[in-house]
């Protein structure tokens, strides 16, 4: 089938007109649109609506859910009406009031998290989702400690004075004395660096020194670290970092399949898709929207994500923002909410948690 962008501009007028009432009625009520509804704000009858409406769902725009019913968009039609069609409207004071609100008075970015998932979900009646960027402390020691053959326990010791408790799988055949001595190895550089840093250095030390050591060590400090800074959802560190609000908003509004919603909300309680959430905001600056299928994390619920990302002071994508609804969200409404609160955090997190 043709893009969006040649369907729109071979339409004419009244067919471009009666598809954006479609759609925008559809949006505002969730419920079909009928030729009769629309014959009350055009001044065509109703025989030429229903003619229009029949080339719409040729072109696969608008679809009838039941016999002798109206029409609805499809998702195809949702794309095309939100790439060529949407007006964004201004944000609402009341909306910028209450994400303006989270921004809170001691500039903590932990705290604003929570703050701004909450007011995020306020404000569009639907569910939030926030990725907090990943801190990473410094650490001060480690040890390794073996459980069985085929587990082993890290012990990191953060300069902050937390002690966090990791269980890997290290290579085939470790010894208590490889264990150690991949330890030692670790120990001898790694106070106050965090593990991204400590793992980008003992990259280069295992490469400079491979074959001073232990071969079954080096292959622990490998995996070991590897597993660390690359797990997204199974690092202690990250516990907190996707934070969800307002399932109640979502789960009211998709009262016709439940299931799939609870199930969507399970994998998220389990912190199973974050980075797949990041991945889905690193497109470009600015918002971006996943109708139904095109959604890669919510496809099986059928929903629509609104979603942005922001920045650090050094411009790097750190975490993202985004609402999560129906796939007949209010678009015009959410996008300027998701666009000002991913700029409200990235002003936040770029000014290192300082209020300015």
């Amino acid at each position: 089938m043709q893009d969006s962008a040649a369907i729109l501009s071979d339409m004419n007028d009244r067919a471009r007109e009666v598809f954006r009432r479609v759609v925008e009625g559809y949006l505002d009520t969730g419920d079909p649109v009928g030729s009769r509804t629309l014959t009350r704000s055009m001044t065509v009858s109703a025989a030429t609506i229903r003619n229009v409406m029949s080339d719409l769902e040729h072109l696969g725009l608008i679809e009838s859910p039941h016999v002798s019913a109206g029409r609805v968009p499809t998702e195809t039609g949702l794309r095309m009406f939100v790439d060529g069609l949407l007006e964004v409207k201004a944000l609402g004071e009341e909306e910028r009031g209450l994400i303006d609100g989270a921004r809170g008075e001691d500039g903590d970015v932990a705290g604003l998290m929570g703050r701004v998932s909450e007011a995020l979900s306020g404000a569009t009646r639907g569910a939030s989702l926030v990725l907090a960027p990943k801190v990473e402390a410094p650490i001060k020691h480690i040890e390794f400690v073996s459980l069985a053959p085929d587990r082993a326990l890290v012990v990191l010791v953060m300069a902050d004075g937390r002690v966090e408790n990791r269980v890997f799988v290290p290579p085939a055949g470790v010894t208590p004395s490889a264990l150690r001595e991949g330890a030692n190895f670790l120990n001898a550089f790694a106070e106050g660096r965090t593990l991204g840093e400590l793992r980008a250095r003992t990259e280069r030390e295992v490469a400079a020194r491979r074959r001073e050591i232990d071969a079954l060590a080096a292959g622990l400090v490998e995996q070991g670290l590897a597993a660390w800074s690359e797990d997204a959802g199974g690092g202690s560190d990250d516990s907190g970092r996707l934070i969800v609000r307002g399932r109640a908003n979502l789960l009211e509004e998709e009262t016709d399949d439940l299931d799939r919603i609870r199930r969507l909300f399970d994998d998220l309680e389990r912190k199973a898709d974050i980075a797949e959430f990041l991945s889905l905001a690193e497109g470009g600056e600015g918002v971006r929207i996943f109708i139904g299928s095109e959604n890669r994390l919510f496809s099986l619920s059928g929903s629509s994500l609104v979603v942005s990302p922001y920045m650090d002071a050094d411009r790097n994508i750190v975490g993202a923002v985004g609402v999560i609804g129906p796939t007949r969200l209010n678009y015009g409404r959410i996008v300027p909410i998701v666009d000002y609160t991913a700029r409200l955090v990235g002003e936040v997190v770029a000014a290192g948690g300082r209020k300015e």
